[in-house]
């Protein structure tokens, strides 16, 4: 069975209850505020991983987070119960998803103003959503331009050339499934030889680089 990666927005009042999560592995981003989760707080900018059940507590001005969860195939979407607001972004299929033991990997991909990723792939799939300025990936043969929240899904095994905004940074939040022995290695992977010499000139935040078990379903 193929397992799925969904992407909610949350947004929970500072006056809500603890809220709970059953066990799944994921990664939470605080986009913005702040949240306690099974104890420890954690502030904008700031991510939480796990594959078991967690418990949720914002902090006094409320919270909005992003959360990346992987799922059995046949499992239903699931929003935060008790929560402001709760949505779905994106769900995709993991259709690439590798063989054997499994790596989660969730990180920020930042772009100065005009920065580009030549035409790569990656060693596994994987969720974007874009925090700052804007981005257009090129993909199958179209363009299509985010902003800001906006969320999309890469295979990892199909080419992708990513332009970032010419005007100002850009950066997105990124959680991708990659196979064990990455762990602490690099997934990108350029198509053209030629590309190899250019200066690569997105810089990466490492939040995630966890061993995970494979959904069952």
């Amino acid at each position: 069975m193929i397992p799925m990666m969904r992407l909610y927005e949350d947004s929970i009042s500072g006056a809500a209850a603890p809220l709970s999560l059953p066990a799944l592995a994921r990664m939470i981003f605080v986009v913005h505020g702040a949240v306690s989760i099974d104890g420890k707080t954690f502030n904008d900018g700031e991510a939480w991983h796990g594959e078991g059940a967690c418990s949720l507590t914002a902090g006094k001005d409320g919270v909005t987070l992003w959360r990346f969860e992987m799922a059995a195939s046949n499992s239903s979407s699931a929003p935060l119960k008790g929560a402001l607001r709760s949505q779905e972004k994106i769900a995709a299929a993991l259709d690439t998803i590798p063989q054997g033991e499994l790596l989660l990997r969730g990180d920020s991909v930042t772009f100065p103003p005009g920065g580009c990723a030549f035409l790569h792939k990656h060693w596994g799939p994987g969720i974007r959503c874009l925090l700052d300025g804007g981005i257009r990936i090129d993909t199958h043969g179209r363009s299509t331009s985010y902003g800001p929240g906006s969320a999309w899904y890469e295979t990892g095994s199909d080419p992708v050339f990513a332009q970032a905004a010419m005007d100002r940074p850009s950066r997105f939040i990124r959680v991708m499934v990659l196979p064990r022995t990455l762990i602490g290695k690099s997934s990108f992977q350029f198509v053209n030889e030629e590309d190899k010499a250019k200066p690569r000139v997105q810089q990466y935040k490492v939040f995630v680089d966890a061993p995970i078990a494979t959904p069952q379903g």
